[in-house]
């Protein structure tokens, strides 16, 4: 804030409040120059440094960008309490793609469903159909996954990267709605993990361990469920503290969870690998072609032989009411059938794919039966369901499956809830997430046919393992051990439910923190370190509730529909932006396309009403009941979102809505009011700036070009109709999409007022002037030429509308041209809402500027570090997504030359001379009285200045000399030098001449009017300097004075800071931020 503070030194002991000066010239004394030009390169935008401040001051304030706030005034923010107590700054865990995205993706991925399910899916719905559901919920991820990178890079993600991305993108309504829904689902996911891990430990592990056992065979499920909710409340509780203590302990967690997972995936490879040559010995006991539960009985026989006697076997009194003796009444269906016994995993070679590829789907108590082997049914199967068979203990169908497979593919979003913690999110995003999708993708493709190819379909379809002594299925394919698959599955969902536990708490902050839904606010709250405390409890009490369901299979289709909710919403936000192209729709992750993501999004609604149609409707009526409390309760957020700039091009009902609050900072884009001039024939003065409209507007947003007639519209009706046709066809002619208003007035001051004012309606109004610099102000003998521009500029800032200002905008090019490679020069003095920044954009998106490149320019003063000030810049522009080269021009101070001093003389001469022009009506009617008639072609006001004063061309500046009498009757136009001065001020003191004419030679010019022609002057030398061979220079323009009697100074000030530059474009911005590094 250093060349703030000098410049406020500097207008203190301005014009207003500066001492008397003790020497005209510039050889003062040190202390004099000190006070008197301080901050003398700057001083052309001195008046305007509290609200815009000097580019070095806001790259300092950038150069840690993730401290920013959102909004309208994220740069603008004044370091005001410097000197007061510091609190000291928080960070969090700084993670890279690696260990922030891929891993807690693979984490969920690669969770229960896999190592639980994935074998019974594929034994129920054969290899084909199995594809079939792998194929379409991981393209529903891959598409939603693309989409996500796209929005993640598109400026910053914060914490809550998921909920962020659809809420910026579609609205407050939209974002609640969906946020809540989705942390829901991942809360519920968090459920399943921990359900899955109590699963493996009380079936597969420590089956010992179950608190509640069950006597009958009928009574397993209900004591199963109980112990589940038992031991699921006590790992949620263990899971909630391991989260409290800090979000690194998980990650250090997740890389020995992971080494397990991975373990276990290689097992899985190489078991499958050794089936080949030498099958596991898992062997299967069929009754008839039933299955058998071979939990409690050893040997796969109905007798045996024990000391010569032939004997029941533990098998046969399972089926004879526990009686081994022969003659006992045993069931029917086991008295006709024969026992075999076959090998659960016959291998790779031996051809069971075959009977693998087709689904085979039956009711809840549906036995597992071995096709094509023969058995005899019994008459009587009222007992089947108390016997040990294996069964389906649900009913199993296409679409419940496909409702229980889509949790193992929803992981993908582990890595952008986390964005808050990861060091650049918008880089490891889409990194992470697509090679973990794709990781996974070919995991689960080639588990389905390996599966299929190497495991017994009776023993594909035995969710639990009874049928081998209950060993995990997938277990029994592992190699070496089958404790290989149950123990890395065991901390894959002990993972996976961590992962789980520290993602949504950080959804519920990011909701409750943005406001949108009142009675959430307490758990924005959290620890001193960010970590959201209150929002772990909510979702631990969350968790619980889905603990208590119990059963994993219930669970998992509600999650599909939470998850696929949020998909589809972040497939639609990509679309609507890339459909608008908004200015903000810049992401750096290039391989997205609005039909993809509209692909994605019926992908998503498809599996929605395929997984459980009735599921749908409760989770979009749960949305729609959160979207309409958030309506009601009045969200008064503007993001900047995709709903909001589709209502820019509705109609009416658009418009009362864009009237509710103004625009937001990644919405907006130049609404041009064009202030066209036209000539005494009613045509179009310069159509280059309907060119330079439609090259800035590329045919989107607002275009209002007005026009001023002077009179009144009863006298000029058919004028104004005329005209308005002759803008019309040079519109039509420069592809200007637009609305022409033509206005007619007293006078042209008073009628650009009114179109500054009125023109556009509701929403749709400009927010941007664009008009032409006044070339002949000088050679006008009207000063209204150029006082009327500097009053629209004042009109301009004090409406709050940017403003571009075109220099001989003849010049620029045509719609039909094609520049070459070349440059678009920015310089960037003060920052002004980042306007400069955005233009130039703009204007590369149309095809005659397509081939330039941006360069940015910036001064740096002698404090200032220019190396890091690049540096910085360099950074903000990585950041706002733009592609520029970056300078640093340094402007030390120096001494003000004599060329300046000169020059700031002439132009106080010369305004004081035209104010004493200004005579009464009764004098000049004396003074005309006193002349000869004057030469043709000259006016009466030029006369008498030729006969009082004269103008004598010194330079380029015109300054006033003294003139004879017979001379001036003569009209003659004298050229000025040194020695003429001399002799002119000898001759004026010795002939009593004009006192004020004797006033102008002994003028000594304002200091504060020095040091603004120092500044154009230096600053106009480094800009011809490095720009003279752009194709266009955008340049900050400075503020009018004040006080008006400096106007006439302003316009030679802007003069001389533009001498040598062919295309200009001085830009003013409205006091608002046009262009935000944020998403």
């Amino acid at each position: 804030s250093l060349p703030v503070a000098r410049s406020r030194r500097a207008r203190d002991g301005g014009a207003n409040g500066l001492r008397k000066e003790s020497s005209p010239f510039i050889n003062n004394t040190d202390n004099d120059k000190a006070i008197s030009y301080d901050g003398k390169n700057m001083a052309l935008f001195e008046e305007e440094m509290d609200s815009n401040p000097m580019v070095s001051s806001l790259l300092n304030k950038l150069a840690n960008y993730t401290n920013l706030t959102q909004g309208a005034q994220e740069h603008e923010e004044a370091d005001e309490e410097e000197a007061g107590p510091k609190k000291k700054a928080v960070k969090s865990p700084q993670m890279g793609t690696f260990m922030g995205v891929y891993l807690p993706c693979l984490q969920n991925i690669l969770g229960v469903i896999l190592f639980l399910r994935l074998t019974w899916i594929v034994g129920t719905a054969g290899i084909v159909e199995s594809l079939a559901i792998v194929v379409m919920c991981c393209s529903c991820t891959m598409l939603t996954a693309i989409s996500m990178s796209a929005i993640a890079t598109n400026g910053v993600v914060p914490a809550g990267g998921s909920y962020y991305m659809i809420s910026r993108s579609l609205g407050p309504e939209f974002g609640g709605a969906v946020g809540l829904c989705f942390y829901l689902g991942t809360t519920f996911a968090g459920s399943m993990y921990i359900l899955g891990t109590i699963e493996i430990l009380l079936t597969y592990i420590v089956p010992q361990a179950a608190i509640f056992v069950a006597e009958k065979k009928e009574d397993e499920p209900a004591a199963l469920l109980n112990n589940m909710r038992v031991y699921g409340t006590c790992c949620l509780t263990l899971m909630s503290l391991v989260v409290f203590v800090g979000v690194k302990y998980v990650n250090k967690l997740a890389l020995v969870f992971l080494a397990c997972v991975v373990l276990s995936i290689l097992a899985i490879y190489a078991g499958v690998i050794k089936t080949a040559f030498d099958p596991p010995d898992f062997p299967v006991c069929l009754l008839g072609n039933r299955t058998l539960q071979n939990l409690n009985f050893d040997k796969c026989l109905k007798t045996e032989e024990v000391g010569n006697q032939t004997v029941g076997t533990a098998l046969w009194a399972l089926f004879c009411g526990g009686s081994r003796a022969l003659n006992a009444s045993c069931n029917e269906y086991f008295v006709l059938n024969n026992v075999t016994m076959i090998q659960g995993i016959p291998g790779l070679t031996s051809g069971v794919i075959s009977d693998n590829m087709w689904s085979d789907y039956g009711p809840l108590g549906m036995l597992v039966e071995k096709p094509r082997q023969p058995a005899v049914l019994a008459a009587d199967t009222s007992q089947d369901v108390y016997l040990p068979y294996v069964v389906n203990d649900i009913a199993s169908f296409f679409t419940l499956l496909v409702g229980i497979y889509f949790p193992s593919v929803t992981g993908i979003m582990a890595g952008s809830n986390r964005s808050g913690d990861l060091r650049d999110a918008q880089k490891s995003i889409p990194i992470g997430t697509i090679l973990a999708i794709a990781t996974t993708t070919f995991i689960y493709l080639t588990s389905v046919v390996l599966f299929g190819a190497c495991i017994d379909t009776v023993l594909l379809r035995d969710k639990f393992g009874d049928s081998v002594k209950r060993n995990l299925v997938i277990g029994t394919l592992s190699w070496p051990s089958p404790w290989v698959i149950v123990i890395g599955s065991f901390f894959s969902c002990c993972g996976a439910g961590l992962q789980s536990l520290t993602g949504a708490p950080r959804l519920l902050q990011a909701i409750a923190r943005d406001g949108i839904v009142p009675f959430l606010a307490v758990f924005g709250h959290g620890k001193a370190n960010g970590e959201p405390t209150w929002a772990l409890l909510l979702s631990g009490g969350i968790c619980e509730i889905g603990i208590l369901i119990a059963s994993l299979d219930a669970v998992a289709p509600i999650l599909s529909m939470f998850f696929l909710m949020c998909y589809l919403f972040v497939n639609l936000a990509c679309a609507v932006q890339t459909l608008l192209r908004t200015p903000n729709w810049r992401p750096r992750f290039k391989y997205y396309h609005w039909a993809l993501s509209f692909l994605g999004m019926s992908l998503c609604l498809s599996l929605m009403f395929i997984s459980s149609w009735y599921y749908a409707i409760v989770a979009m009526v749960i949305a729609g009941l959160i979207y309409k409390y958030i309506e009601y309760r009045g969200a008064e957020k503007e993001w900047g979102d995709g709903i909001r700039g589709l209502s820019l091009n509705a109609a009416r009902y658009a418009l009362i809505r864009l009237e509710e609050a103004p625009p937001h900072t990644k919405n907006w884009r130049p609404q041009m009011l064009v202030l066209l001039n036209v000539d005494t024939d009613l045509a179009v003065k310069h159509p280059r700036l309907l060119s330079l409209t439609t090259q800035l507007k590329a045919g989107k947003g607002l275009t209002i070009v007005g026009n001023v007639l002077e009179g009144t519209y009863l006298t000029k009706d058919s004028e104004a109709k005329t005209a308005e046709q002759n803008i019309k066809s040079s519109m039509a002619a420069e592809r200007t999409k637009g609305f022409c208003h033509v206005v007619v007035s007293s006078n042209l001051r008073d009628g650009f007022s009114h179109l500054i004012q009125s023109a556009g309606l509701g929403g749709m109004k400009h927010n941007t002037v664009l008009m032409a610099w006044p070339g002949t102000w000088k050679q006008s003998n009207d000063p209204a030429s150029w006082k009327n521009f500097i009053e629209t500029v004042r009109e301009t800032t004090a409406t709050h509308h940017a403003l571009l200002v075109a220099k001989n905008v003849d010049s620029f090019p045509g719609n039909l041209e094609r520049l070459g490679e070349g440059t678009i020069d920015v310089w960037w003095v003060v920052h002004d809402g980042g306007m400069l920044m955005l233009l130039p954009f703009l204007l590369r998106q149309h095809k005659v500027w397509r081939k330039c490149k941006m360069r940015i320019f910036t001064v740096a003063q002698m404090d200032d570090n220019s190396i890091q000030m690049k540096k910085d810049l360099q950074m903000f522009l990585y950041h706002l997504r733009l592609d520029a080269e970056v300078e640093v021009v340094e402007m030390h101070d120096s001494d003000i030359s004599a060329f300046t001093y000169e020059k700031t003389l002439v132009m106080e001469q010369r305004s004081q001379m035209l104010k004493q022009m200004q005579l009464s009506r009764n004098e000049r009617e004396r003074e005309v009285k006193r002349t000869t008639p004057r030469p043709p072609g000259l006016h009466r006001e030029q006369t008498i200045l030729i006969k009082r004063i004269g103008l004598c061309r010194w330079s380029l500046i015109w300054r006033p000399c003294y003139v004879s009498s017979s001379d001036a009757a003569a009209g003659v136009h004298m050229t000025w030098t040194k020695e003429k001065l001399f002799t002119e001020r000898h001759r004026g003191r010795e002939a009593n001449a004009n006192v004020a004419v004797r006033d102008l030679f002994n003028m000594k010019p304002n200091q504060s009017n020095v040091r603004r022609m120092h500044t154009a002057v230096k600053l106009n030398e480094v800009v011809v300097n490095k720009s003279q061979g752009a194709h266009l220079v955008l340049l900050n323009m400075p503020g009018p004075p004040r006080n008006r009697g400096g106007d006439e100074n302003y316009m030679e000030f802007l003069e001389v800071l533009l001498e040598g530059l062919n295309r200009v474009l001085l830009v003013r911005g409205g006091g608002r931020e046009v262009i935000t590094i944020y998403s």
